[in-house]
C-alpha cells in the first residue's frame, strides 16, 4: 500500500488537534501500521506528547529539513512505541516564514522533501500524520500542499463552525493553485460534553452540514486525555480504560474501516 499523507488541521488552538494526532498514530501503530508523525507546530506538543523531551536545542528536527541543512532520513526519531516514529519540532520553526521569504517555491518544500524520502525504499510507512500549527500560516500551507487528505478536529463549542468555514476557504484556494487532489477525509468532533446542550446542538449542525464527512465516534471531555501528554504518552497507553481512550480506539477502528471502503470503491 502506498503511504497516505494526512494533515490534522484546525487553525483554532485548543481543539484536540495534537491529542488526535498522537492517539490516532498510537492506535494505528497497535494495528500493525507503520506510522511517521511530523510535528509541524513550533510549540512541539506532539514531540513531548510522544515522550521526546529536552529537544528544544535539537538540531535533528523538521526545521533542519525545511531550511535545507538535512534530509528527512537524518532527522527521524524512534519513539518508545513500536511502529511509531516522529520528526520532532522546536521553536526554530517559527522563523521559517521570514527565512524563506525570497523562495518562490517555498510552499512545495515539505512536499518535495517528503516525496524524495518516501519514494526511496527506506521510507516504508503506511501513514504520515502531520500535526499542523494552530494558524493558517506558511507551515500550514506547506502541510496542505504535501498532503493527500485532511482530518479536522472540531470542538463542540460555540463559534466552532464559523472557524471551519475560514479553513474550507483556505483549502479551496490550495486546491485551485497548489494541490488539486486535496480532500477532507473526515471531521472528528472533540471535547463533547453530553450534559451540555450546546455540544449536542453543534454536533447536529455539523452532521447536517458536512453529512457523512463527520465521524460517528466523538471524543468526550476527559481529564485523563489532558493528563497523558505530561507523561509523554498517548492516552490509549496511559489509561486504556478511560472514556478518552475508548473513544480514540473506536475512532481508529472507524478510520481503518473508512480506508477499506475507499479501497473497495476504487
Amino acid at each position: 500500500m502506498k503511504e497516505k499523507i494526512i494533515s490534522v488541521i484546525n487553525q483554532k488552538g485548543g481543539v484536540g488537534k495534537t491529542t488526535t494526532v498522537i492517539n490516532l498514530a498510537a492506535g494505528l501503530s497497535q494495528n500493525n501500521k507503520k506510522i511517521l508523525v511530523i510535528d509541524l507546530d513550533p510549540q512541539g506538543n506532539s514531540t513531548t506528547g510522544l515522550g521526546l523531551l529536552n529537544i528544544s536545542q535539537s538540531s535533528n528536527s523538521i526545521y533542519e529539513v525545511l531550511s535545507g541543512s538535512k534530509k528527512i532520513d537524518d532527522v527521524i526519531s524512534k519513539t518508545k512505541f513500536s511502529n511509531l516514529d516522529i520528526i520532532t519540532s522546536n521553536v526554530d520553526l517559527s522563523g521559517l516564514e521570514v527565512e524563506t521569504a525570497d523562495d518562490g517555491r517555498r510552499a512545495y518544500i515539505l512536499k518535495e522533501k517528503l516525496a524524495a524520502y518516501l519514494n526511496d525504499s527506506r521510507g516504508r510507512y503506511d501513514y504520515v500524520l502531520i500535526d499542523c500549527p494552530p494558524s493558517l500560516s506558511l507551515l500550514t500551507v506547506m502541510a496542505l500542499v504535501a498532503s493527500h487528505s485532511l482530518l479536522v478536529p472540531l470542538q463542540t463549542e460555540f463559534f466552532a463552525l464559523e472557524g471551519i468555514t475560514q479553513l474550507i476557504k483556505t483549502i479551496d484556494r490550495i486546491k485551485v493553485g497548489l494541490n488539486p487532489n486535496l480532500e477532507i477525509r473526515g471531521i472528528l468532533l472533540t471535547m463533547f460534553d453530553k450534559r451540555n446542550r450546546l455540544s449536542s446542538e453543534v454536533e447536529l449542525e455539523a452532521r447536517n452540514y458536512f453529512k457523512e464527512k463527520v465521524y460517528k465516534n466523538v471524543v468526550p471531555r476527559n481529564v485523563r486525555l489532558s493528563e497523558a501528554p505530561s507523561h509523554g504518552m498517548p492516552v490509549i497507553f496511559y489509561d486504556k480504560n478511560c472514556p478518552g481512550s475508548k473513544s480514540y480506539l473506536n475512532f481508529t477502528k472507524e478510520f481503518l474501516a473508512q480506508e477499506e471502503s475507499f479501497v473497495t470503491a476504487a
